[in-house]
């Protein structure tokens, strides 16, 4: 196998591929397929349907509308429920029943077709969401979160693959510019839409939200969505017993790094204990992922170069993500005193810019490719991540508002070529399985870094509130929410001191993501090719054939 990036899936033989230039071609030609013009690429495949494309929108939009609208209602949720010291879990719990339902539903689709599998993720996200509206503690919130989380791993992959099946490389940036207007009505929607029935109604209505738009998506995937049945030949068998144990080690992990420096100490008998049975299972994960007949995660992903690189770079986003999307409204609404609101329009200057810079990022990969795109960009987000922590202590609004415009800018320069180049790298029976791996991968880097940058924050909460030199604050973290919600209850010092603890609380955070952002960057530069071995138009049809009967 080549260090290139081409190689063999499962039960094939070795693939013609383009050289390591294959890239350039593609590149160098607007709305062309790698070594095709433009007549080739579009004749190569149907036109896909209006609405097709709009069940894939509305899709992504559940998605989408999910990762602002809940971080925003974070304060009226836990005045509710309560559970401050653990909240974090409502994000960790999600993304952790997403990563490991991310490969087997990636396995699913290149055995079984996308559709299926698209429709089951719609259609458990829908349940998840109605029992998240009906939750009646914090535990139950966070154990139907995890049922959501379950069907958007299933929505995540399929959609992203969808969008590389239905249009030729040169075309795909017409489809992503379709999604970024998806998540740019979301981040506005989204944050506003979260912050009124926050403040106004009900945090239980951002949950019943998705059920009309998931509706409409189900009934649209039916009537429209059709592609070419597989051939029994090329079913595999799906690797369960892997997949439970991803979880299992996965949570034993997370939940060790939640606990760890609140509930007891680093180095006390729990921490140790807990971290020393994930090390354990992360051992059965390795030796049960050996033996499988069709593992979750094929050992090619990881052998080949350019794949091994970009899951890399890709969990070290994921991690640096934690720090605008889960800490900025706590920040925004605690430090800066702004209404849930205000929070929401914050957080929403990130994940607006971000799709139209995706959009426009195809002008700059199609003339320095795709790797030194992302390094560009993740360079620019490392510079903005560390400007965060040079705000003032009493910061205007528009100063952490226009960090995160200009970190949206930077991170959709990064990655969205990665992820149209990995998919260009591979033919359609290995880019269900390859789309969900760098997903994965990203999903890995955000469920750790949930729990990591939130034990930070607890840890130097806590640290602050022992050090205190004066009294009258709260003795336990499960009461800083409510102190912070109703700061004329503290005398002033304190209420400041308070404050001041959040502040330093997300400093720390943010320099943990600048961390991250170099080493995506370092990981770029060292292991991927500066060109990616980019597939023909002409072997990509042959593979889609190849598994059709």
């Amino acid at each position: 196998m080549g260090t290139g990036g081409k190689g063999t899936g499962p039960g094939q033989g070795p693939r013609p591929g383009p050289g390591a230039g294959a890239e350039s071609a593609a590149a160098a030609a607007p709305g062309a397929g790698a070594e095709a013009g433009p007549g080739a690429a579009v004749g190569a495949r149907a036109r896909p349907r209006t609405a097709v494309v709009a069940a894939l929108m509305l899709t992504m939009g559940l998605v989408a509308l999910d990762s602002t609208i809940v971080a925003t209602a974070v304060p009226q949720i836990v005045g509710d429920l309560g559970g401050f010291s653990v909240f974090s879990w409502l994000f960790s719990g999600y993304l952790l029943a997403v990563t490991v339902s991310l490969p087997v539903y990636g396995k699913l689709s290149d055995t079984f077709g996308r559709k299926p599998v698209l429709l089951f993720g719609v259609a458990l996200f829908l349940v998840g969401s109605l029992l998240c509206a009906a939750a009646w503690n914090m535990a139950a919130l966070i154990a139907f979160r995890i049922v959501q989380g379950l069907g958007g791993g299933a929505l995540q992959g399929t959609v992203q693959t969808l969008a590389a099946d239905l249009y030729p490389l040169g075309e795909r940036p017409r489809i992503q510019s379709r999604m970024s207007t998806v998540w740019a009505t979301s981040s506005v929607a989204g944050p506003a839409v979260g912050g009124l029935l926050a403040a106004y109604a009900d945090w239980r209505w951002i949950f019943l939200i998705n059920l009309p738009l998931g509706g409409l998506a189900l009934w649209l995937i039916v009537r429209h969505l059709a592609e070419p049945v597989r051939a029994p030949g090329a079913r595999g068998r799906i690797d369960w017993a892997g997949a439970l144990a991803v979880f299992a080690c996965g949570g034993l992990l997370l939940f060790a790094l939640v606990q760890g420096g609140v509930a007891w100490p680093w180095l006390s008998a729990p921490s140790l204990g807990l971290l020393a049975g994930s090390a354990a299972l992360a051992a059965v994960v390795v030796r049960v992922e050996r033996r499988a007949e069709e593992p979750i995660l094929p050992g090619w992903v990881w052998r080949r170069r350019t794949i091994a690189a970009v899951n890399l770079a890709m969990a070290a986003l994921g991690l640096l993500m934690v720090a605008p999307m889960v800490f900025m409204p706590t920040y925004a609404q605690a430090v800066l005193g702004l209404g849930p609101i205000g929070a929401g329009f914050v957080m929403s200057a990130m994940t607006l810019s971000w799709p139209i810079s995706a959009a426009l990022s195809q002008h700059v990969y199609r003339r320095i490719g795709f790797r030194d795109s992302a390094v560009i960009g993740m360079s620019l987000a490392a510079a903005v991540l560390f400007s965060f922590t040079l705000l003032p202590a009493h910061a205007r609004p528009w100063q952490p508002a226009l960090v995160m415009l200009l970190l949206g800018c930077a991170l959709g320069l990064f990655q969205l070529p990665l992820m149209i180049g990995i998919q260009a790298t591979v033919g359609w029976a290995e880019r269900g399985t390859t789309t969900a791996s760098v997903l994965f991968s990203r999903q890995v880097g955000q469920s750790i870094g949930a729990a990591l940058l939130g034990a930070v924050a607890n840890a130097t909460i806590a640290g602050r509130l022992a050090d205190a030199p004066m009294t009258g604050l709260p003795s336990h973290l499960d009461d800083v929410s409510k102190a912070l919600a109703e700061p004329g209850s503290l005398p002033t010092a304190a209420a400041d001191y308070l404050r001041g603890s959040v502040a330093t609380a997300v400093d720390h955070i943010y320099l943990g993501a600048t961390a991250a952002a170099v080493a995506a960057v370092l990981v770029l530069l060292l292991l991927a090719p500066r060109r990616f071995p980019v597939l023909t138009e002409a072997q990509d049809r042959e593979d889609r054939e190849g598994g059709a009967s």
